[in-house]
């Protein structure tokens, strides 16, 4: 007799307790005995965001542990944080009062690079729950009222178009009629390439909106966080009274590859960071996110010395 058919008959001379268990017989022997305990033993999944890689050392950071860090791991990095985040950060026991900003028409271009602008926007808002980039909020941080104005990365990469325009201006005359100090937390690629001309045009009427403050002698700070860059970083986050920004923040207007590749020359270490800038001048104060709060109060009481303020 052939091997294979010895294996054979011995495969059929095994009692049936001996068999394969068949997969498809959910709940196994537990089930069989005690109908309903599998239900309560069975394996729980595990959150699929609840570890967060680091980006600097590859290591698994608890994310809870993240959170109560203000989103800074163990290596220094600030993480980008959306806008909602950032703005209950920075107001005092995270109250605040969220001011409307103001509609715009969309997609004047009727844009299209392989999917409609209309689409992306949509998808954008659902991701994110934000009409657009920027978010504004009104009340207290370090107990000066003041209006901050929020940019926020996660949506379509903080991208300068028409309602961020729009919203940045009216924060500045929120602020006009308040009597109160304006801060800007800047997150940013540049202009928003699908609105064309459009969004260029934005770099000019927010840079007015910001006279209206200075009219008004009222406090413009700056909070340039990571990555600032493009037509942002050539408008109005470089028009602040004082420029602050998060360890290690990216804030240029070409990056650093673009540079390199033109000139053909290795960029110093540090190139376009936060630190570096410092030394340049371009930058007031390197802040952490968890000083910022006092910084940003001390920094505000000085400068409205003797100014009305709003209670």
């Amino acid at each position: 007799m052939a091997i294979a058919d010895k294996l054979a008959k011995s495969r059929r001379a095994l009692p049936n307790t001996a068999r394969p268990t068949d997969r498809r017989d959910s709940g196994g022997w537990l089930a069989k005995i005690a109908p309903g305990v599998s239900k309560l033993v069975s394996k729980r999944e595990t959150p699929e965001n609840l570890w967060v890689k680091d980006p600097d050392t590859g290591e698994m950071i608890y994310r809870p542990d993240l959170e109560a860090a203000l989103w800074v791991t163990p290596a220094g990095r600030h993480m980008r944080i959306n806008a909602q985040t950032r703005l209950s950060y920075t107001f005092d026991n995270g109250e605040y009062e969220a001011l409307d900003t103001p509609a715009v028409p969309e997609d004047p271009l009727h844009f299209s690079d392989g999917k409609p602008y209309a689409d992306r926007l949509k998808a954008a808002r659902n991701a994110s729950g934000a009409k657009d980039t920027m978010q504004i909020g009104f009340g207290k941080v370090s107990d000066v009222p003041c209006v901050v104005l929020v940019q926020d990365f996660t949506f379509m990469g903080g991208s300068l178009g028409m309602a961020a325009g729009e919203a940045f201006i009216a924060a500045c005359r929120y602020a006009v009629e308040r009597k109160v100090p304006m801060v800007a937390i800047t997150a940013s690629g540049g202009a928003r390439m699908q609105e064309g001309t459009l969004s260029l045009m934005q770099l000019a009427r927010t840079t007015l909106a910001i006279q209206e403050l200075k009219q008004a002698q009222l406090p413009y700070i700056v909070v340039l966080t990571d990555p600032t860059t493009g037509g942002v970083s050539a408008s109005y986050a470089m028009l602040g009274d004082i420029h602050l920004a998060e360890p290690g923040a990216l804030i240029c207007f070409a990056g650093p590859r673009v540079i390199e590749t033109t000139i053909r020359e290795k960029l110093p270490e540090g190139f376009q960071r936060a630190e570096y800038l410092v030394d340049k001048g371009m930058v007031d104060r390197v802040v952490s996110r968890s000083e910022l709060p006092d910084v940003l109060g001390a920094l505000m009481s000085m400068l409205m010395d003797g100014k009305r303020r709003a209670a």
